[in-house]
């Protein structure tokens, strides 16, 4: 099931929780409130869902159901072209990243296969939802593009193995691991350039487990303005989404609704001849079957 963070036009302050119902979408939180789903209590995002024990598996249960009858509800219907997508997960504790896990993308720098998965650090400060701006900062001129996969942590829990790792998965989004290449290069190492403020766009929604399983062979594409510049599919990773959630594991307590960025297929800017960077006016999109699309304009900082 697609789970989303939304808000009214109407009510652009509020955010909710939906889910999409069919060919359109449904309204939890008002379901929730009105009695005609049972639950602890009203949430109004995906993380505060993820603070019930279980609590997308309850909705995606009694949704199902209601999919089945659908009667008396369309009051609790919309389209979702009438409302602003949010991103899935706002504050999450960790952001984690991913380098070099994509065999395409090893191969196109000429790099070595990693022999354990690479991580990094980002930061919540840089997620942005669907259709908000990617701002160039003033400090970069090589603002680059990174199509992700991201993983959802579903409950607490550190020193998994690979067998126990997706028991703790609750589902996966799209995130835009924007990277400041200047900066990367000259630091040597990643955190400055992947950590201004819009840079790590996400969304449109939380696809869950029970769909997509270990997200295994999904076509993945990034577009710029039309213009495929990454295509390629999941089958690819490295190291796989259980390796990951377990290796993570062995380091820090994964929590309820971090993130982990699962890294980039081939294609980027820099590698390019000549180089692609990002500019404002620029329009930048993220497909990842059975997921959606995430969308996001880019603007100069004035």
């Amino acid at each position: 099931m697609k789970f989303m963070n939304f808000s009214r036009k109407n009510a652009p302050n509020v955010v909710r929780l939906g889910c999409v119902f069919g060919d359109t979408c449904f309204d939890l939180t008002k379901a929730i409130g009105d009695d005609l789903l049972e639950f602890p209590r009203v949430v109004f995002t995906v993380e505060e869902a993820l603070q019930i024990k279980d609590g997308l598996q309850l909705l995606e249960d009694q949704v199902v159901l209601l999919e089945r009858s659908s009667s008396g509800i369309q009051s609790y219907l919309f389209r979702d072209t009438d409302v602003t997508f949010r991103s899935p997960i706002t504050h999450p504790s960790k952001l984690i990243g991913i380098g070099l896990n994509y065999r395409d993308h090893v191969e196109e720098i000429k790099g070595q296969i990693p022999k354990q998965p690479l991580l990094f650090a980002m930061y919540a400060n840089a997620i942005v939802g669907p259709e908000e701006a990617i701002v160039i900062p003033p400090m970069s001129k090589q603002v680059d593009y990174e199509a992700e996969l991201a993983v959802i942590v579903g409950r607490r829990g550190r020193q998994l193995s690979r067998e126990e790792a997706m028991d703790y998965v609750v589902g996966y989004t799209i995130v835009h691991d924007v990277s400041a290449r200047d900066l990367q290069f000259s630091d040597g190492q990643w955190l400055r350039a992947k950590s201004f403020d819009t840079f790590a766009p996400m969304g449109p929604y939380l696809v869950t487990k029970s769909t997509l399983g270990e997200a295994e062979g999904l076509a993945i594409e990034l577009r710029l303005n039309g213009k495929t510049m990454q295509k390629s599919h999941t089958g690819n990773l490295i190291f796989k989404v259980p390796d990951l959630v377990s290796y993570i594991s062995q380091v820090m307590t994964l929590e309820v609704g971090d993130v982990i960025a699962t890294g980039t297929p081939g294609g980027v800017g820099f590698v390019r001849n000549p180089q692609v960077f990002m500019k404002p006016g620029d329009v930048v999109e993220i497909e990842i079957e059975d997921i959606g699309v995430l969308r996001n304009r880019v603007v100069d900082f004035d």
